[in-house]
Formats: structure tokens, C-alpha cells, sequence
């Protein structure tokens, strides 16, 4: 949890701002994951830090939700493109 927790700082993940009147907090908690090797044996403990987003109501809480993603047809084509022109 702690390295989690570092890795959330050193990313700059959130800006503390103060809470506007009326609002109310999101709370968020710990989830668990133990990843294994092929054969069984651990390979290594995992924790996350979510948001109980199913708390949030929307338009009260939220107006849009955005999540970028790239295909990877476009990432290729922008990799050549910039190995073209060096």
C-alpha cells in the first residue's frame, strides 16, 4: 500500500483542493490482488486505491466522463511517421 501510495505522489494522480459547499466526499478503499506464477506460487502482492464511484450521481457529482484510449493501429502509424521524419 505504501509503494502504491508513493507511486500516487511521485505521479502527481490528484490535486488537493477544497471541498465546495454543498458537495459531499467520495470515499475510496483498498483492493487486494495476489498475482501468481504458472506453477501456482506467488509472484507478488498488489494493492490498488479506488473510488466508490457508484456513490456519485450524475449530473450532481459529474457532467462528463472521459477516457482516453489509442488503438494500437494508431500508435504504429504514429511510431512510423516519426521514425520517417527522424
Amino acid at each position: 500500500m505504501q509503494s502504491e501510495l508513493q507511486a500516487l505522489q511521485h505521479n502527481d494522480t490528484w490535486s488537493l483542493t477544497p471541498l465546495p459547499t454543498g458537495k459531499t466526499l467520495i470515499g475510496c478503499r483498498w483492493v487486494y490482488k495476489v498475482k501468481h506464477w504458472s506453477d501456482g506460487s506467488v509472484e507478488r502482492l498488489k494493492a490498488r486505491l479506488v473510488v466508490k464511484g457508484f456513490t456519485q450521481l450524475e449530473g450532481i457529482d459529474y457532467q462528463d466522463t472521459f477516457s482516453p484510449t489509442a488503438k494500437i493501429v494508431s500508435v504504429c502509424c504514429l511510431l512510423a511517421l516519426a521514425a520517417a521524419r527522424g
